[in-house]
């Protein structure tokens, strides 16, 4: 299996294209150019991670922006959205940034009225998997409320936009009853289904951001995201839309999703106290693991859904960063959280990263990057995996989400920059222990 995922990820770099022309964009080539600091190795891997997008990103006839994912010829609802997240820093002062992202976030509301259900496209539209993910839905709502905080922007929100909210409110409220509301199947679900659950006013999933399918379909981080983006919907359609009945029932399901969390996806663990699974069927059942790929358990406060001291996160935490987590792997140069979607024992920069977002010492920031500058194997870019043991042993030639989070990172942890949030929730009831 290892060898088989090594190839084609070799397989991948080689065969598969990319934009071929670097996308011109000023002052991020300047930034990157002005970045400066005593250490020549850092210096280097933040100039090429914030320009990663520059290469993967185009802007077309129709007047939206396309951002491919790297060394696959597609554009993920994800990705994407996470990919320009850095470029939001410099959005406020310059036109052509503004205008790339209006028209990243136009093409979005279009995939979602083609297929809400669809994770990927291709550059002409076309369904490239339809592996339904909640963040997928929940990632377009909070680019465009992040983009309008940050620029004071409200021109995304146009018709079509507002089209692609209906597609993404009407779609979570049917997946709240999968078995009696939906249609949706795929073939690598257990009967195209997924298994059993039980009513929980959470949003059923099939699949986690790591493309794999769900063990069991309510999945945490995804509707501790979809609590965030619906809050944002709602701030959307009534501060902008000045449509309270819409907004009224973004608010309603983002309640139900969250008194779901909070009634079926915490479990009380013997040595950590009261913490999130990261999956649960609604019928008894949960996982206690997380996955690199974010939403992620650890991610919680980076997306916004609650605070980085809160106690119930903490505990989880710990847990996340333990041996007691089966995804959490060691070796000589690094050790962190992988994903089941990748070779067993394999770190992600992207896991490495988050554990550096949500660290409240610098110590343990300093700590992840000292990894994550170990874990390059040559060419100053991240990679989706690597082994810890070996870092010129990775998955991924080319993959831009962890260099996008790297430079985001680096901003944020060492440069004394703001993060930008994707979310102001708020009034969230939590269990008493």
């Amino acid at each position: 299996m290892k060898s088989r995922l090594l190839a084609l990820a070799a397989a991948a770099a080689l065969a598969l294209s990319v934009p071929a022309q670097a996308l011109e964009l000023p002052s991020i080539a300047q930034a990157a150019a002005a970045y400066q600091t005593p250490n020549a190795h850092l210096q280097e891997m933040f100039r090429a991670a914030l320009l990663d997008t520059t290469k993967l990103a185009e802007v077309e006839p129709d007047g939206t922006a396309y951002v491919q994912t790297g060394d696959i010829p597609a554009e993920w609802l994800r990705d994407s959205s996470a990919q320009v997240r850095p470029y939001l820093y410099y959005a406020k002062e310059d036109p052509n940034i503004r205008q790339l992202l209006r028209g990243i976030i136009a093409r979005q509301a279009k995939y979602l009225q083609i297929d809400p259900y669809a994770n990927a496209f291709t550059l002409d539209y076309r369904v490239w998997e339809e592996k339904f993910e909640l963040d997928s839905l929940a990632y377009p709502v909070t680019l465009a409320w992040s983009y309008w905080h940050v620029t004071g922007d409200s021109s995304v929100f146009t018709p079509d936009f507002s089209k692609a909210l209906d597609k993404i409110l009407a779609t979570m409220e049917r997946e709240q009853d999968h078995p009696r509301n939906s249609r949706y199947t795929h073939k690598e679900l257990i009967d195209g289904k997924g298994r059993p659950t039980g009513y929980t006013g959470m949003i059923w999933t099939g699949f986690r951001p790591s493309d794999d399918a769900c063990y069991y379909n309510f999945l945490i981080p995804s509707e501790m995201f979809a609590v965030v983006a619906l809050d944002d919907m709602a701030t959307i359609e009534r501060q902008v839309y000045h449509n309270l009945i819409k907004a009224h029932e973004a608010k309603s399901l983002r309640d139900e999703v969250q008194a779901g969390i909070q009634r079926y996806g915490m479990v009380p663990v013997s040595k950590y106290g009261y913490m999130y699974a990261y999956e649960v069927d609604g019928l008894g059942h949960a996982i206690l693991t997380d996955d690199a790929n974010v939403p992620s358990l650890l991610s919680a406060p980076y997306i916004g859904y609650t605070s980085p001291n809160d106690r119930y996160y903490l505990n989880t935490r710990a847990f996340l960063l333990s041996q007691d987590n089966p995804s959490f792997y060691t070796g000589n140069v690094a050790r962190g959280i992988g994903s089941y979607h990748t070779p067993d024992h394999w770190v992600w920069p992207l896991a490495l990263i988050m554990q550096g977002l949500t660290a409240d010492s610098q110590t343990e920031k300093q700590d992840v990057l000292n990894q994550l500058l170990a874990s390059d194997p040559g060419d100053h870019l991240l990679h989706e995996s690597f082994d810890p043991n070996d870092p010129k042993r990775f998955t991924r030639q080319d993959f831009g989400w962890p260099n996008s989070l790297f430079s985001e990172y680096v901003l944020t942890a060492f440069d004394g920059v703001n993060e930008i949030p994707m979310g102001q929730v708020s009034d969230l009831e939590f269990v008493n222990e």
